[in-house]
């Protein structure tokens, strides 16, 4: 399909249908977050401090929340409305726990909100690939980039350095997860290039944009570009 405003796909097909499959996946995603609680205290009793793994089940989330449901889009909606949505209340339920100072501890922190940026953007990214090129495949490139190969670079980083930090290992795992996720997607090596952007992307953050932001967005634009001027 063409670049533009493709309006039909704002429209749900089976909307009875869709609005159950986007209820299932809210309470599948909730469940996560929560049943990282537990990760959370098993990590803790095998002696790993607080702030690794809180790091550690934050990248859990990112996988089995972010990209597993991201996943299940193409095939469990016919528009990106619902989504959408979905995102957003997750953005504003882990809002309000920084809003309230009452943090879920076993994987927020106070220093940052980047888990409400994360679904944001996650919710941005489908909506908008998905409403101007007609083809919710196109949405899965930031998505998956900010889903899997974000995880990648957290485990990485917090297995080598036991706290927060950015490190190049960090990215040349990212776009060994991401490389074949863009050419899968893209069927060329242009998805290569993407994930290449998307992983030197990581690297930065600019507080309050983060690297979920510098993914999701350098990678969106990227593909973007490739279908104005390439495919």
């Amino acid at each position: 399909m063409e670049i533009g405003f493709h309006w039909e796909v704002l429209d749900p097909k089976n909307p009875f249908m869709e609005v159950t499959t986007a209820v299932a996946l809210l309470v599948y995603a909730t469940a996560v977050v929560f049943a990282t609680k537990w990760l959370y205290n098993l990590m803790r009793s095998k002696g790993l401090k607080h702030n690794v793994a809180v790091y550690y089940n934050r990248k859990v989330i990112h996988v089995f929340a972010g990209g597993v449901v991201a996943l299940l889009v193409p095939f469990l909606f016919t528009s990106p409305i619902l989504p959408f949505i979905i995102a957003m209340i997750l953005a504003f339920f882990t809002y309000l726990p920084h809003r309230n100072g009452k943090l879920m501890y076993w994987f927020q922190v106070k220093e940052n909100m980047f888990e409400v940026n994360f679904c944001i953007m996650w919710g941005v990214s489908v909506f908008l690939a998905w409403f101007l090129f007609g083809n919710p495949v196109y949405a899965l490139v930031p998505v998956l980039f900010m889903a899997f190969g974000d995880a990648i670079t957290g485990v990485v980083r917090n297995t080598l350095f036991k706290r927060r930090t950015k490190s190049w290992w960090g990215n040349l795992a990212m776009f060994a997860v991401c490389a074949p996720i863009g050419f899968l997607l893209l069927h060329s090596w242009w998805g290569v290039a993407i994930a290449a952007l998307a992983s030197f992307a990581e690297h930065f953050e600019f507080k309050p944009i983060d690297d979920n932001v510098l993914i999701s967005a350098s990678s969106f634009t990227a593909v973007l570009l490739l279908k104005a001027l390439v495919i």
